[in-house]
């Protein structure tokens, strides 16, 4: 397996790291606090690396609010030079129903924006509830970017953790991957429950 660094230390990033190692992945957690991170590393058994340093892992996930996403790649600057970044966030409006994001300008392609020479962007994990990760039970996983090349690897980082990766195109496309978060939580609130997944019948 490969290692793995998370960039933040919330419930989506104990998540998905403790679904990472699970899987035998070596995860390392970075956050601004560094007590944070320490304790989570402990916690789900990862190490805990110095934020805006270099991650160790080439798949460099994103779990920040969708608010911090620009400002954090910012922050690293080059130390994320060559390295695929896979944001997670959902950029929701206050009550949930909408976006403040737009067309062409997803949460994503602003990261693409600002991101150093030879980084990648990949959206994913965005349409999976925190919850229904943490059963580590087998869900669909929509992703998209637009280096072939970085998709792979994180298609192969999804399968690992018992997900089966749907590739929804290019980095235009994650404003509809945003939009399926809308789609999710409108879904769970409307009768379905939280424990409700997003999926795709393949025939």
């Amino acid at each position: 397996m490969s290692t793995i660094s998370i960039i933040g230390s919330g419930n989506m990033a104990a998540t998905i790291g403790a679904r990472a190692v699970k899987h035998g992945h070596t995860v390392e957690v970075m956050s601004r606090d560094p007590a944070t991170a320490r304790a989570l590393a402990d916690r789900i058994g990862a190490t805990a690396g110095t934020y805006g340093a270099r991650p160790a892992g080439e798949i460099v996930i994103l779990a920040v609010l969708h608010a911090a996403a620009v400002e954090v790649v910012t922050q690293y600057g080059a130390a994320l030079a060559g390295k695929i970044l896979v944001d997670i966030t959902n950029p929701f409006t206050a009550d949930a129903s909408g976006l403040v994001s737009a067309p062409g300008s997803s949460v994503s392609q602003q990261i693409a924006a600002v991101a150093p020479e030879g980084a990648h962007v990949v959206k994913a994990f965005n349409s999976i509830f925190r919850g229904v990760l943490a059963e580590d039970r087998p869900v669909d996983a929509f992703f998209a970017g637009d280096s072939a090349e970085a998709k792979t690897p994180v298609a192969a980082f999804l399968s690992s953790l018992d997900l089966r990766p749907l590739d929804a195109g290019g980095l235009a496309m994650t404003h509809a991957l945003e939009w399926a978060g809308v789609l999710l939580v409108g879904v769970a609130g409307n009768g379905a429950g939280f424990d409700v997944a997003l999926g795709a019948e393949i025939r």
